[in-house]
């Protein structure tokens, strides 16, 4: 079982998640982060870390279209096991609805 990062993410990437992780299971992407589902151990201190509500195990039906995206860019974005800084207008961003069409495939630091 793992915690997964839906779009709630996305133009947030907040990161006080990373920093409670104690199995360094986050990857970054340009736009957002996600949990390496053959890493997390399931702990669960991920969620309530998250200030964006991002966060959700991977039985809640709100991860079902972000789990093989979690599973596929973990695997070829940048591992990160510290907090970096949000992206500059994350507050503006934060709960808003609808984001998934923002997604990008690039990983974090790409040009």
């Amino acid at each position: 079982m793992a915690y997964v990062v839906t779009e709630a993410c996305i133009r947030c990437k907040y990161m006080e998640c990373v920093e409670i992780c104690p199995v360094a299971c986050f990857a970054a992407g340009e736009v957002m982060l996600v949990i390496d589902p053959t890493e997390c151990i399931d702990c669960g201190l991920c969620e309530p870390a998250c200030p964006a509500n991002a966060i959700f195990h991977e039985t809640d039906p709100r991860t079902q279209e972000w789990q093989s995206i979690n599973a596929s860019h973990a695997a070829i974005w940048p591992k990160i096991a510290r907090k970096g800084a949000p992206i500059n207008d994350a507050d503006a961003w934060n709960g808003r609805p609808g984001k998934a069409e923002l997604f990008s495939g690039k990983p974090a630091g790409a040009a």
